[in-house]
């Protein structure tokens, strides 16, 4: 599982290398070569296989820059408590600005953290806030682990789900929510990414087995807003196709008949 997350930052790595582009990650590409995957492999022959590539591709740029401006955002209302499950490749902690006190903590499994540590070695960086790594599996008990790691529960804490969420049975998500929503004090913040409604049969029925889009399994419910304040969120949804034309890349293709407000979020602890 942790390949997908070195795929996720080639793509990063493609997007910084733009002059437009709307964020710059420095460590994306040593992520990527370190994984086997830099330069970019040759396109496969397939047209449609190759458009839903870069639809991927692009939904990635786009939630990265929604949930870095969910996080300054976060930051702004005062929170110094940041939680990033099934951290991956992330490198927010180091190419982002962040107040004073932030403790920022990467929850994933060993390897890929392992992977990511030496990595982050060999490039000499350094974070730009308090930095904890927590080595769980996300089915196991991680608030658990995550609270032996320093976290505070009393205190607002922003959490962000990243392409987590499409790899869970149905279950595992509202198990995972639940456990964030103990943790969350008023005022925290949390970022989700959800896969549309119709995604996983545009994407996953003919995906090479392996891929990212083969292991998907979770699309997002009928209506997040309400879900989410089941749990006691304030939510706000957005359709990747409006949050692109907001950052100006607008999408040209016409919208695809399941397409509704729902693949990001963000929301508030009342």
């Amino acid at each position: 599982m942790w390949a997908t997350a070195v795929g996720v930052a080639r793509v990063r790595a493609l997007e910084t290398e733009r002059e437009n582009a709307l964020f710059r990650d420095p460590l994306a590409q040593a992520f990527a070569a370190a994984g086997g995957l830099w330069p970019s492999s040759p396109p496969p022959g397939d047209e449609a296989a190759r458009r839903r590539r870069l639809a991927v591709s692009f939904s990635i740029v786009i939630r990265t820059k929604f949930l870095d401006d969910l996080l300054r955002q976060a930051c702004a209302s005062g929170v110094r408590q940041v939680v990033l499950l099934g951290a991956g490749m992330d490198s927010r902690a180091f190419r982002m600005d962040w107040p004073d006190g932030t403790r920022l903590f990467e929850v994933d499994t060993a390897a890929p953290l392992d992977f990511k540590a030496s990595v982050l070695r060999r490039e000499r960086a350094v974070a730009r806030c308090e930095r904890i790594t927590v080595a769980v599996d996300l089915r196991e008990d991680w608030p658990a682990a995550l609270a032996a790691a320093g976290h505070d529960p009393a205190a607002p804490t922003a959490w962000i789900a990243e392409g987590l969420l499409i790899y869970l049975p149905e279950d595992a998500v509202e198990l995972l929510l639940a456990r964030i929503s103990t943790r969350s004090a008023a005022g925290s913040r949390m970022g989700l990414t959800l896969g549309s409604r119709g995604v996983i049969e545009r994407f996953g029925t003919d995906a090479a087995p392996g891929s990212a889009a083969s292991l998907w399994i979770s699309e997002m419910p009928d209506d997040p807003v309400r879900w989410l304040a089941g749990h006691g969120w304030e939510a706000d949804s957005h359709t990747l196709r409006e949050r692109a034309a907001a950052y100006g890349r607008p999408i040209s293709t016409p919208p695809q008949r399941e397409e509704r407000p729902g693949q990001l979020i963000s929301a508030v602890r009342r």
